[in-house]
Order: structure tokens, then C-alpha cells, then sequence
């Protein structure tokens, strides 16, 4: 979480992140500005090919846009839904991420026994986009 100090950033008072794939995450952050405002940042962090970092890409979304950007953002949804593909199953993807979910977290517990065996610490899991290495 940040500070809200100098370097030009604001503190982060709630977050969420959308595991889509191996190699994609979106992240919802709400910040507080020091005026005492709120703002939304949507991240899309993509690893690299590369393995080498990440690429993201961000909007922020102020609270005077909420209503009209949830709108149109399911207005665009229900259009491909209902209209462009009523017929494809869009829960497949949900089914697919809880059984890769469910895939990590059991070799996890793997892991995580062979790291304690080995006396080395866990890797840190990712909470924010700010606690990513861009």
C-alpha cells in the first residue's frame, strides 16, 4: 500500500485483481486523493513472452464517469451475449479458472512443504498491481 508521500501516487484504500489465463491479471484499485476524494484504477498486467516483467496497461476512472462507464461497459457485454454470441457458454472460462486455481493451490501445498523442508521462505503472493515489479 502506498503513503500518498511525494512521488506522486495515492493511497490505496481497496483492491481487487481478475486472474484471466497464465499470463494476464486485472487489477481494480480504489484510490484516496489528498483532497479526500476517491478515484478507480483498472490495471491489465500482462506477463512478458519473455518471462522478463510485466506490460500494463491502466485507466483511471473518476467518480463523475461511474454511472456512464458501468453502463456502456454492460451495454458492449450483453451486446456480444446477447446478440454477436447467445449461443457460446462464457462459464466455461470460470470453470476453467477454478479448476487451474484449484490446480495452483495444490501445488502450492507441494511446494510449500518441499520450501519449508529446504528452510527457504515462500515466495510473496501478489495482492495489488502496486506490489508487482514493473
Amino acid at each position: 500500500m502506498e503513503n500518498g508521500d511525494n512521488n506522486g501516487r495515492f493511497e490505496s484504500v481497496y483492491s481487487t485483481k481478475v486472474r484471466a489465463g497464465k499470463r494476464r491479471t486485472y487489477f481494480f484499485d480504489v484510490r484516496k486523493t489528498k483532497g479526500e476524494d476517491y478515484y478507480v484504477t483498472l490495471t491489465e498486467s500482462t506477463r512478458k513472452f519473455t518471462g522478463d516483467g510485466y506490460e500494463r496497461h491502466k485507466i483511471f476512472l473518476y467518480k463523475e464517469d461511474f454511472n456512464r462507464f458501468l453502463s456502456s461497459l454492460e451495454g458492449a457485454i450483453n451486446h456480444v451475449k446477447t446478440e454477436l454470441m447467445p449461443d457460446y457458454d462464457y462459464e466455461q472460462f470460470e470453470r476453467r479458472q477454478a479448476e487451474w486455481e484449484a490446480q495452483q493451490a495444490a501445488e502450492g501445498n507441494n511446494t510449500l512443504e518441499s520450501t519449508e523442508a529446504s528452510s527457504e521462505q515462500p515466495a510473496k503472493n501478489i495482492e495489488s498491481e502496486d506490489d508487482m515489479s514493473w
